[in-house]
């Protein structure tokens, strides 16, 4: 089987030489050579279609879901119950089928729901000015980047070790595309540790609550970033923010974060949605779209894209973002989601969560062996240090068909016996105490195990 492209090989050279490149092979120079293929795989024989299918199967019966065991995993994405109301009106073709809106004013459904969207993204972040969503967490932290870049010409992000470990990860990348520089500061006592601020830092990047679980004082770092005159950029958890001072009242230009606890499935590890809010001051720097509410010729409410003059779509090269399609349906599942909690719904949520995190606080730290990681207030999770290898501690459990939680040593060195637990709704004080009594058991085993001796 051959293929044809209609680039000559003189219309690749000359388009290498316009970006300004040697060879195809230099574009992808980036990419540790550990991950590139030099040649195509070898699939001489292949399978017939029924062994595919059974191959499949066997891989995904590998899988553990957390209907299959008793999970306090969390670290960024949570085991929330997840109302049928959802997917009554997410699944309906309306909603389930559109792709991006350019001809948007045809499409009333899809505005009214990124409004009704951005408005309750608006008043959970205390922020005036929510986009209609961005695609997950991590690349919302790293537009943000980009937003204030633009906004104060500065070449430096400051940002905490508190933040989650892939959203660090991708302010780097992206920032490394445009020529900034990227200085993590550490957590003490399980709190950012924010040093002296020079004039060349751009925004202050912190996360509420850290990655470690803990409450930080956003209002004071917030208010040390603006008398250094950088911007402050806060990850945030958003159903902590029912019980938190918003980002907005402590003082954050913007807002970002991870929208997977707003009705969306863990669905091992995707598709979620990303939100994105800030200060009318930086309203034309976001990405994505805005829609707004206006009225027609006739004086009936209708809606509109506001702004979407970033997109490829109107800018193509002078674009300065691409999200598209955005994440819009899981956006809808966000705000069915908090509509279906409403005001007071979302604070019982968020209290039920902070009453039990706190007496799981309680069982942990109780057994011998185990030990608080910090004293901070936390509302929906906590960190632990264990007295025991905790990879090995973690296989006891499972084998109970408990995970107590996520191993911090693989993102911490310094928590090389870190463990990190999340408590949602859906664990019970029963789960709790059956949490406690397993991990307990794992590492008074792995404490007082046989050491091995080389031979």
């Amino acid at each position: 089987m051959t293929s044809y492209t209609s680039a000559t090989d003189a219309d690749r050279r000359e388009m290498l030489a316009t970006i300004g490149v040697a060879s195809i092979e230099e574009l992808f120079a980036d990419i540790p050579a550990r991950l590139r293929l030099d040649r195509l795989p070898d699939v001489d024989g292949g399978l017939a279609e029924q062994e595919v299918y059974e191959e499949l199967r066997a891989l995904a019966e590998r899988n553990v879901s957390t209907q299959d065991e008793l999970s306090f995993l969390g670290a960024g994405m949570y085991d929330h119950y997840i109302p049928a109301l959802i997917d009554s009106i997410i699944m309906r073709s309306e909603f389930l089928t559109p792709y991006t809106p350019y001809q948007p004013e045809i499409s009333q459904g899809g505005l009214q729901a990124m409004f009704e969207y951005q408005t309750a993204i608006s008043e959970l972040t205390g922020l005036p000015i929510s986009n209609a969503s961005v695609y997950e967490g991590p690349s919302a932290v790293g537009a943000a980047g980009y937003v204030a870049k633009f906004a104060n010409g500065r070449r430096k992000f400051v940002v905490s070790r508190g933040v989650h470990p892939h959203s660090r990860e991708t302010l780097r990348t992206l920032a490394l595309g445009y020529g900034m520089e990227v200085v993590e500061v550490p957590l003490v006592d399980g709190v950012t540790a924010l040093g002296d601020l020079d004039a060349d830092v751009s925004a202050v990047v912190v996360q509420q609550p850290n990655f470690l679980g803990a409450v930080e004082d956003l209002e004071s770092l917030a208010s040390r970033a603006r008398d250094a005159g950088a911007l402050t950029i806060c990850a945030c958890d958003p159903l902590p923010l029912a019980l938190l001072k918003t980002p907005g009242e402590c003082g954050v230009d913007i807002a970002v974060g991870e929208g997977q606890t707003l009705g969306n499935r863990l669905d091992f590890g995707g598709p979620s949605f990303g939100f994105f809010a800030t200060t009318e001051a930086l309203m034309r720097r976001l990405p994505g779209r805005i829609a707004g509410e206006t009225r027609d010729v006739d004086g009936k409410r209708g809606f509109v894209l506001t702004l979407q003059t970033r997109e490829q779509h109107i800018r193509r090269e002078k674009a300065t973002s691409n999200i598209c399609t955005s994440q819009a349906l899981n956006a809808l599942a966000g705000v069915i989601y908090l509509s279906w909690l409403g005001r007071r719904g979302i604070v019982e949520l968020a209290e039920l969560m902070l009453q039990r995190t706190a007496y799981a606080r309680e069982r942990m730290h109780a057994i011998e062996g185990v030990h608080p990681l910090h004293e901070r207030p936390v509302v929906r999770e906590f960190a632990l240090a264990l007295d025991a290898p905790v990879d090995q501690v973690l296989a006891r459990c499972r084998e109970h068909h408990v995970n107590p939680g996520y191993p911090l040593g693989r993102e911490y060195p310094e928590h090389q016996d870190g463990l990190l637990v999340a408590i949602t709704e859906q664990r019970t004080r029963a789960d709790i105490d059956r949490l406690a009594d397993v991990l307990a058991a794992a590492v008074a085993a792995e404490r007082y195990a046989p050491k091995q001796v080389p031979a």
